[in-house]
């Protein structure tokens, strides 16, 4: 795990979970895995324990983390529940962007146009 370089913007708990949802959908944490305990969590993102623990805290309220008393904490199994956590956070990104978009005055479909745009020369940059 990396270390997390926080926006002063945004409460660090929440960071810290978008962190760790990150790390789950792309698979740098299994489902079952176990994660590091929350004194090693706390040193790896760089932040103070009890922060940590709330992070996780809302996760296993969420279920997409699993609390086992004595064990740790482990990925949830729900491969749905992580593909849906995926979908939310995209259209989380989706709608940032296509609300600063339409602040510049674009309609929807020069926002398509322009993003068609912008994937085809990213494309072109990647060759």
């Amino acid at each position: 795990m990396k270390t997390v370089k926080f926006d002063d913007n945004i409460p660090i708990y929440l960071q810290i979970k978008n962190y760790l949802y990150h790390q789950i959908i792309t698979g740098d944490l299994q489902p079952g895995q176990k994660l590091p305990s929350i004194r090693q969590l706390a040193v790896q993102v760089t932040a103070n324990a009890n922060t940590v623990q709330r992070s996780l805290s809302e996760m296993v309220a969420e279920k997409v983390i699993e609390s086992q008393r004595g064990k740790g904490n482990f990925v949830t199994l729900d491969t749905d529940l992580i593909q849906r956590l995926k979908q939310r956070l995209v259209n989380e990104q989706l709608a940032i962007a296509y609300d600063q978009l339409h602040s510049l005055n674009l309609n929807d479909e020069e926002i398509i146009t322009e993003f068609k745009k912008f994937l085809n020369n990213r494309g072109a940059k990647d060759e």
